[in-house]
C-alpha cells in the first residue's frame, strides 16, 4: 500500500485466502487490505491518537437509512451524549475528491446532523463545520481534537 498524508502507525497483518488482511481495533477482526480500508484504518488511528478520540465513541462502517435507500458511513465519532460529533468519509487515494463526494457526505448528514465532516482519500484531507441555524457550513484547516464535557 501506498504512503498516506497520516503520520505513521503500527498495524496488524495476516495473509487471509491468498489476500492481506488489517486488524480493525475498532471492529476486533481482520479485514481484507483494500485501498479504502488502508486510508478507513489511518484515519481511525488519526482520530484516536491525534485528536485522542476515545476508542468508545468511534464507530466503523455501519448502515445507514436515507428515505428508501440503505448506505454506509466510513467512520462516525459520537460526542458523550451519543450525538454525533463527525462523519468522516474514505475513499481509496486514487479517487478524487470532488463534488459527488461531498453530495455523497452531506446525504448522510441530512439524516445524522454531525457538527464536523471530513472527507479524506488518505492524501487530501478536508475538514467543515456544520452551522445549521444559518444554513451553512466553514472549511476548517483541521478538526479541533476531543475534549470530554
Amino acid at each position: 500500500m501506498i504512503d498516506l498524508n497520516f503520520p505513521k502507525y503500527n498495524f496488524r497483518f495476516k495473509n487471509s485466502q491468498n489476500k492481506i488482511a488489517v486488524f480493525d481495533e475498532l471492529r476486533k477482526k481482520f479485514i481484507i487490505l483494500t485501498p479504502e480500508e488502508w486510508v478507513r484504518q489511518h484515519c481511525t488511528q488519526f482520530l484516536r491518537q491525534e485528536k485522542e478520540f476515545p476508542k468508545s465513541l468511534i464507530n466503523v462502517e455501519k448502515q445507514l437509512k436515507i428515505g428508501k435507500l440503505t448506505k454506509r458511513y466510513d467512520v462516525v465519532v459520537y460526542n458523550n451524549d451519543g450525538s454525533i460529533h463527525l462523519i468522516v468519509e474514505c475513499k481509496a487515494p486514487h479517487i478524487k475528491i470532488t463534488q459527488n463526494v461531498f453530495d455523497q457526505i452531506a446525504q448522510y448528514n441530512m439524516t445524522l446532523n454531525a457538527e464536523y465532516l471530513m472527507v479524506t482519500n488518505g492524501l487530501s484531507h478536508y475538514y467543515c463545520k456544520m452551522n445549521y441555524e444559518a444554513g451553512e457550513y466553514e472549511f476548517l484547516q483541521e478538526i479541533p481534537a476531543y475534549k470530554s464535557a
